[in-house]
């Protein structure tokens, strides 16, 4: 008899895409078979992100058309989980009756069982909080498990966030931080190197507060954690590695061993996703960030001193209330004298429970589009300006695959965490995995075009 399929849909972060790996490695260890895609499976999880309300309704739409789904073949099955299951919990079972299973961000390990259950008829809901390590023993992604070859993985080393920002519902859907054994951090990173892993990405909502409890209260050797900039140096050190990326940073937690790091440690990329929010000292103080306009300059600046080829990107919200348009006026300002060569930007989106939600001062939902589309205008015009000063320089690509334009044209990322694409010689196509040596010969808003350095690889 043939096992069970299984589809995962997955949005938001980074943690939700590896999340959802650990997710596919239990089924997998439970027996089942990834399916080739939705309309072949058997069982479909959905694992939500609730930064903003648009993630959260889009689960809404996806629940309610699924219905069609589940009917067409009996016995399939229906689970949630992410960020939206945490803060919802079992109301998603009162609203939607074909729904079988929901799953909290802490409760991963509970997925098989939770499908057992919902197998013998039983409809389910785990969202407790897991304030425990047990938290991260989860099943490492088999090396076999992608189709291709792999080169990049994910490794979590802290989650939770303490910082209660506004804006943002991660303290209530992710809960208080916690950090990983660093002993354990190592070993997954040394055996992901020994599967042919060559970047590694470190993961945490406050990434490079890792230790930083335990640190203070002298407690870090007991509990076998230490400061992040000592933890990059450990998995820098293993054989192997040859990329060392962390996201996403807090600039509270940046310390001048972080800063040096980037100059001292090889594998260490040099590229920062820094999430700065706003460029208003009045606005990131109502946002609670702890941290002023000219302290983010100051951590920029060490960086590109440290390491004057990084690269800056960035997260920013317009709309948030009580802006106006000087603290907007702002936010242009700063993503200018920072040089963020490129930002994710987003309108504000009140979120429950958090205290932004009940701040006065709304921001006209046309005024906060004009200011998210001149953000946006400006972000590209630097984008494309940085892109512009990389022509002529020779850089190395990991490739992830075909390019959006395939005919041949192969994609990838640099160290900088730029896409490149190259065309290729008819034939001589590379897989995923692949490591290759180009000169960057155009730029566009969006990523670099490169040319083989190799003869026998050009057109």
């Amino acid at each position: 008899m043939d096992p069970k399929r299984f589809a995962l849909r997955t949005y938001g972060c980074q943690m939700n895409v590896h999340d959802s790996e650990k997710v596919a490695t239990l089924l997998e260890d439970s027996g089942l078979a990834a399916a080739d895609g939705e309309s072949d499976a058997d069982v479909l999880v959905i694992n939500t992100c609730s930064i903003r309300d648009k993630a959260e309704h889009q689960l809404y739409s996806d629940l309610g058309k699924l219905r069609a789904w589940k009917a067409e073949k009996p016995g399939r099955i229906v689970g949630v989980g992410g960020c939206v299951a945490q803060q919802v919990g079992d109301r998603l079972l009162g609203r939607f009756d074909h729904l079988d299973f929901v799953f909290g961000t802490h409760n991963l390990r509970k997925v098989p069982a939770m499908l057992d259950q919902a197998e013998d008829g039983q409809r389910v809901a785990w969202v407790d909080e897991e304030k425990s390590q047990a938290r991260f023993d989860l099943p490492m992604r088999r090396p076999d498990a992608p189709a291709g070859r792999r080169h990049k993985a994910f490794v979590t080393v802290m989650e939770g966030c303490d910082m209660f920002c506004s804006f943002c519902i991660v303290p209530s859907t992710r809960g208080r931080e916690i950090s990983r054994v660093a002993r354990e951090i190592e070993a997954e990173v040394a055996a992901l190197a020994e599967q042919g892993i060559r970047e590694v990405t470190l993961l945490g909502q406050t990434v490079n507060a890792y230790g930083r409890h335990d640190v203070r209260r002298g407690k870090a050797a007991a509990v076998g954690t230490m400061p992040f900039a000592e933890l990059l140096a450990r998995l820098d050190a293993i054989p192997g590695i040859e990329r060392l990326r962390y996201t996403s940073p807090h600039p509270l937690f940046y310390d001048d061993a972080l800063i040096r790091a980037h100059g001292e440690l090889r594998h260490l990329c040099p590229h920062v996703h820094l999430p700065v929010q706003s460029g208003s000292n009045t606005i990131l103080e109502a946002m609670r960030r702890r941290y002023t306009r000219e302290r983010y300059f100051e951590i920029v600046d060490a960086l590109r001193a440290a390491r004057p080829d990084i690269a800056i990107t960035s997260d920013l919200i317009v709309g948030f209330p009580g802006e106006t348009e000087a603290d907007f006026e702002d936010t242009l300002g700063l993503v200018e004298r920072a040089g963020l060569v490129d930002s994710f930007s987003f309108k504000y989106s009140p979120r429950p429970g958090t205290t932004a939600a009940d701040l006065s001062g709304e921001v006209p939902p046309e005024v906060a589009q004009d200011r998210l589309e001149r953000l946006q205008t400006q972000q590209k015009a630097q984008t494309l300006a940085y892109h512009q000063t990389r022509v002529g320089q020779e850089t190395l690509v990991f490739v992830d695959g075909e390019s959006r334009r395939g005919q041949g044209q192969i994609s990838g990322r640099d160290p900088q965490h730029r896409v490149v694409n190259v065309d290729l010689r008819p034939g001589a196509a590379l897989a995923a995995g692949d490591t290759l040596a180009v000169e960057l010969v155009e730029a566009t808003p969006h990523s670099l075009l490169g040319r083989p350095l190799d003869p026998a690889l050009r057109p």
